[in-house]
C-alpha cells in the first residue's frame, strides 16, 4: 500500500481541521482528494508530507511511518503544495539544479533538462522565475516534485492558472505519471477528476464523506434530479421557485432556467402548469444529466445561488 491513513486527527487550538480520518491508496493509482475550502484537504496533504504532525492517529508512506521515518517518507514524495512556493529570483534551471542538489541527485543536469522537456519548460528555462506567468510557476512546481523520481506525487490543485492548452498536457502527465506512481491530488475542476482519476475521496468539515469510483459515485441514491426549460419568453423566478418539490432555480441564458427538484418528485407536470396559466409556452424541457459536481454538492451541501 503507497498510502495509508488510520483515525487521523488533526486540532488547531479548538478547531478540528480532520476528524477521524481513514483511507488507502495503492500502487499506480490517481485519487482526486476533494472537499470545499476548509475541508481539510491541504491538512491532511501537509500531515503526509511530514510538515505538520497529527494530533491523534497515524499514516505512513510506502510503509514509512510519518512519525518515526520522515525522513524516509519524504524521500519518497514529490509535493506540489497549494501555495507553490518558489525562489523567484533563480534562473528555471538554476532552481531546478539547486533542488536536485538538496536531493543528492547524480547527473542533476540531465535530469534537469528531462524535467523541463517532461512539463515544457523549455522556452522559459533560461528565465527568472519571478518572471514567468502563474501557469509556467505552476509548471516548475511540478518539475520540482518530480525531479527526484519518487514512488509518490501528491499535488495539491496542480493545474491552477493553467490556460486551456496547457490544462491538456498537465492533464495527460499526471495520466502518464499514474501508470508508474501513486498520484494523489487535489482540485476544485470536477472534469478534470473525471478525465484523469481512477478514484474519488470527498472530505467535508474534516470528515470523508465519499471514497470510490467516479462512476460509481454518480451512480449514487439521488437527493435531487436537474431539468432545464427553456421558455418562449421572459418568467420570473418567483413563479420557478414556487412549484411544489423545487430546491433550487438558476437562470442559464436568454429564457433557459435550470430546476433542481427533489428527487422523489417529478416537476414537469408542474412546469407545463404553471406555463399554461401564465400563457407561456415550453419550448424544450430536458433532464441534465448528472455529473461528479451535483454529487460534490449533495455530500458537502454545497449549493448554488
Amino acid at each position: 500500500m503507497s498510502i495509508a491513513v488510520r483515525q487521523v486527527t488533526k486540532r488547531f487550538g479548538a478547531q478540528k481541521a480532520l476528524d477521524a480520518v481513514s483511507f488507502e491508496i495503492g500502487a499506480n493509482e490517481v485519487v482526486g482528494f476533494l472537499g470545499p475550502n476548509g475541508a481539510g484537504k491541504s491538512t491532511m496533504m501537509r500531515v503526509l508530507t511530514c510538515f505538520i504532525p497529527p494530533t491523534s492517529g497515524s499514516a505512513s508512506v510506502r510503509g514509512h511511518d510519518i512519525a518515526r521515518e520522515s525522513m524516509a517518507v519524504r524521500r519518497s514524495i514529490g509535493y506540489l503544495p497549494e501555495n507553490n512556493p518558489l525562489y523567484t529570483d533563480l534562473y528555471v534551471r538554476e532552481y531546478l539544479e539547486f533542488v536536485g542538489g538538496v536531493h543528492h541527485l547524480r547527473n542533476v543536469k540531465a535530469r534537469v533538462k528531462e524535467m523541463i522537456a517532461t512539463v515544457g519548460l523549455e522556452r522559459e528555462q533560461h528565465k527568472k522565475i519571478g518572471a514567468l506567468s502563474k501557469g509556467y510557476r505552476q509548471r516548475v512546481g511540478l518539475a520540482q516534485a518530480m525531479i527526484h523520481d519518487p514512488a509518490v506525487l501528491i499535488l495539491d490543485e496542480p493545474t491552477s492558472g493553467l490556460d486551456p492548452n496547457q490544462l491538456e498536457e498537465i492533464r495527460g502527465l499526471i495520466q502518464r505519471l499514474g501508470k508508474e506512481k501513486t498520484v494523489m491530488l487535489s482540485t476544485h475542476i470536477m472534469q478534470e477528476v473525471e478525465a484523469i482519476c481512477d478514484r474519488v475521496i470527498i472530505i467535508d468539515r474534516g470528515r470523508i464523506v465519499a471514497d470510490d469510483r467516479a462512476d460509481h459515485l454518480r451512480g449514487m441514491p439521488k437527493q435531487r434530479e436537474m431539468i432545464t426549460v427553456e421558455f418562449d419568453r421572459e418568467v420570473a423566478e418567483a413563479l420557478l421557485t414556487g412549484i411544489p418539490g423545487v430546491v433550487q432555480v438558476r437562470h442559464a441564458r436568454g429564457m433557459t432556467w435550470h430546476i433542481a427538484h427533489e428527487a422523489e418528485s417529478d416537476v414537469r407536470p408542474a412546469v407545463f402548469q404553471m406555463a399554461v396559466e401564465q400563457g407561456l409556452q415550453v419550448l424544450t424541457l430536458q433532464r441534465a444529466e448528472r455529473g461528479l459536481e451535483d454529487v460534490f454538492k449533495e455530500l458537502t451541501g454545497e449549493r448554488k445561488g
